[in-house]
């Protein structure tokens, strides 16, 4: 299977040489590497090119926007001009942060995923970050979901889904609407990719609303977003989350944001998200 890699990045000169240097190891390489250089100001896009030249498969574009860090639309909007320059000639499409370890294996593991059944539509392995001297589960999400920072969407599925959306909640909405139109998302525990920089840790203090936001343009409803909004709060282990969360739900409904997914897909959302609340509960 052929698979093609698109990287959003900013200012990841810290980290971009250890991503790239650990898909160049993979021991199964992509067909394309495509990384996007989002208006940084330090040497991303020089450390891209050193790559480009041992690699041909690497190439490098450069995208001008505003250097606020706002979760979702930022990064998408600068998926959507790597994706732009390459053909459809590939199995899967993977969206992957700058500032991540993968095991060689891990493509190769995920080809395997995909063969294994036509019906999987999405795959991906688990976050772990550092913390005394040792790598530990990041553990902010469900082990049914896969983070945003390395999702590999098999060709049909991502068509089927529309892309990805420019907002946040942007990787919540691709599972459910891949779960909406029939398809199968898998984790596998025995990827363990290596998260070098915190989840948000650039966020603008802005952003503290988006995420209540998200839950209402997500189709969520005021009951399942508290529900929501309370467990991450935990996760984060910031409790007053909660309330800006619920605000920027409030704010969002009487702003009469537009929503992400149609009506039909809202009520499918609604009604898949309480199921699951039932399971967990019994």
């Amino acid at each position: 299977m052929k698979y093609y890699i698109v990287i959003p990045a900013h200012n990841e000169e810290a980290f971009i040489s250890l991503t790239l240097q650990s898909l160049t190891d993979q021991t199964f390489l992509p067909s394309k590497i495509v990384a996007v250089d989002d208006n940084s100001t330090d040497r991303t896009s020089e450390i891209v090119q050193e790559f480009a030249v041992k690699f041909p498969f690497i190439s490098l574009i450069k995208k001008t926007s505003e250097a606020i860090h706002l979760p979702g639309s930022k990064v998408i909007q600068a998926f959507h001009k790597g994706f732009e320059t390459l053909d459809g000639n590939y199995d899967f499409i993977v969206k992957l942060d700058a500032d991540l370890i993968l095991p060689p294996n891990y493509f190769e593991t995920i080809i395997n995923i995909f063969k294994s059944d036509p019906k999987i539509g999405m795959a991906g392995g688990f976050a772990y970050i550092e913390k005394n001297n040792d790598w530990i589960l990041e553990n902010l999400t469900d082990k049914d979901h896969i983070r945003g920072a390395f999702k590999a969407y098999r060709k049909e599925c991502f068509l089927q889904i529309g892309n990805l959306k420019p907002a946040m909640g942007w990787d919540t909405v691709d599972e459910l609407l891949s779960k909406f139109y029939g398809w199968k998302v898998v984790t596998d525990e025995s990827l363990k990719v290596k998260h070098l920089k915190p989840t948000g840790a650039n966020y603008n203090k802005t952003a503290r609303y988006k995420q209540g936001e998200a839950f209402y343009t997500l189709g969520y409803g005021f009951l399942i977003t508290s529900i929501a909004s309370a467990k991450l709060a935990v996760l984060k282990k910031k409790p007053l989350l909660f309330f800006d969360y619920i605000k920027g739900f409030l704010k969002a409904k009487w702003a009469k944001k537009p929503l992400l997914v149609t009506e039909e897909q809202a009520k499918f959302i609604r009604n898949y998200r309480l199921q699951k609340m039932k399971e967990k509960l019994i």
